[in-house]
């Protein structure tokens, strides 16, 4: 490709083009280039559009060291208002990707208005991004945007199909009590059941190919330059601990939210990456509410449910007599528009709102806001720590049955419903959280936590500014520091 320009750190970033995965990128961008990088943030070319569509024309316009690229994902067109299938996206991006992100970065190197690729930082599951790295001698870096228990819980994939407990000998295995089986060998989590670890191991099928697609992209990381994780240490410090054994290179610089919140107030800090339009009108709705007093609800961009499972929730919360603010996607339910009775309607109309999307963090942080019914992503179980809310945890698949195990079990801000949600348990549970002794319980617990995420990010002494600056002077830097010293932030601060 030829030899690279290196007058000023560039950084290639590319997030897996899921929701949940391009927001936590996409402020670790925001993070680097207020420290002095040139960035180039990758989207596919379908979520390209689909943020068009959401935030305007001008929301993806390129500053001149911030610029958006685009890459095909290899999919057939799809419905543009919908989350993309998430195995069909795991096996085309590792697929079809590779040319083409090898071309654009090419492409980049060959401007001469800009400065060459240095390093790139890539999603943990878009490991093929390491071979351009490679091919190129920069670091190459991966985000892991989930928590590291769950991390960890992949990492262990191969142990569990060497010990035969996955995949699982046939159905019944599902319903037999076999998922309750302790697993007390992974370090750091000890107290972990089969069930509480990502549900890809749920499988009967010996050559399914998401456990071999994870398989494979854990054991990748372990040739990476570093591995960045979006929590904070001492919410997660018996893994993290644990896990260096494994992978020294790890770097745990959360909340990314909490850093780029202290970030100052730049045209770039209005750009966002929610793929929905959000209905800020909800804000105005808290405002009329008591302090405490709302329980938000909302399954994230990925978690879909039958209707009767919607029905399900739609009665355990108007039976439970509390306000609520609840984020009802388009696509939230299998195979058919979301759409709840008219009955449910008229009862809960003095206390209730549905909106189709949201800004989370905004009303997370809202002061009426007093709790959060949620489906246990890692980026909406980090937001309630960070906002000192506890959690009502209905888990859908994949690592959140893990941080639902942590957030109940481990950090004690959370009750978990069971995986058919009757209404009868979703009524308790909202109850008990919004007026019981137990919920008050989890409230301080959770402000506890809070005041442990916002020291992490506390400048020159929290735990993940420091790790956010080695990272930066360690690996990210190693080739440009050769070539032209120490590179300055946005407001003059030497970063080497």
């Amino acid at each position: 490709m030829g030899s690279l320009k290196f007058e000023k750190p560039h950084a290639v970033c590319i997030p897996f083009p899921a929701q949940g995965h391009i927001n936590p990128m996409f402020k670790l961008a925001k993070l680097l280039h207020f420290r002095g990088f040139h960035i180039t943030f990758v989207h596919t070319e379908f979520n390209y559009q689909r943020l068009l569509k959401s935030r305007g024309p001008d929301s993806l316009k390129d500053l001149d060291d911030f610029r958006f690229e685009i890459i095909p994902d290899g999919l057939p067109p799809s419905d543009v208002d919908a989350t993309q299938d998430i195995g069909a996206l795991f096996k085309s991006t590792s697929k079809n990707c590779l040319v083409p992100f090898r071309n654009l970065v090419k492409k980049l190197n060959s401007r001469e208005e800009m400065p060459g690729v240095s390093c790139i930082v890539a999603d943990a599951i878009m490991t093929f991004t390491m071979q351009v790295a490679d091919e190129l001698c920069i670091p190459k870096v991966l985000l892991w945007t989930a928590s590291t228990c769950s991390y960890m819980g992949y990492l262990h994939f191969p142990q569990l199909v060497e010990r035969g407990l996955v995949p699982l000998k046939d159905e019944s295995y599902f319903t037999n009590g076999y998922l309750d089986t302790q697993i007390d060998w992974i370090k750091g989590m000890e107290d972990i059941r089969l069930k509480d670890l990502p549900t890809f191991l749920r499988t009967t099928d010996p050559n399914d190919p998401i456990v071999n697609f994870v398989i494979q992209q854990g054991q990748r990381a372990f040739k990476a330059s570093a591995v960045i994780i979006n929590t904070f240490h001492e919410l997660e410090h018996e893994v993290l601990n644990a896990m260096a054994s494994m992978l020294p290179h790890i770097y745990s610089i959360g909340s990314l939210s909490l850093l780029v919140n202290k970030l100052p107030i730049s045209t770039l800090n209005a750009t966002g990456s929610n793929l929905w339009k959000e209905e800020r009108e909800c804000l105005e709705w808290l405002d009329t509410k008591e302090l405490k007093s709302v329980l938000y609800v909302n399954f994230g961009s990925i978690t879909v449910m039958s209707a009767q499972q919607m029905s399900e929730f739609a009665w355990g919360l108007a039976n439970s007599n509390q306000n609520f603010l609840w984020v009802v996607r388009p696509d939230l339910v299998r195979g058919e528009s979301a759409v709840l009775p008219e009955e449910f309607a008229n009862i809960t109309k003095e206390r209730g709102l549905l909106v189709s999307w949201c800004p989370q963090e905004e009303v997370l942080l809202h002061p009426s806001v007093g709790g959060f019914l949620t489906h246990c992503g890692w980026n909406s179980t980090l937001e309630s720590i960070c906002a000192g809310v506890p959690v009502i945890c209905w888990p859908f698949f994949a690592d959140q049955q893990t941080n639902c195990r942590f957030a109940c079990a481990t950090w004690s801000i959370g009750m978990e419903i069971e995986s058919d949600g009757k209404r009868q348990r979703i009524e308790g549970l909202v109850r008990e959280l919004m007026e019981g002794e137990k919920g008050e319980e989890m409230r301080q617990r959770a402000l506890e936590w809070k005041e442990s995420a916002e020291n992490a990010v506390k400048e020159g002494v929290g735990s993940s500014c420091m790790n956010l600056e080695k990272l930066i002077n360690n690996v990210l830097l190693v080739n440009v520091s050769k070539s032209i010293g120490p590179v300055q932030g946005k407001e003059g601060v030497s970063f080497e």
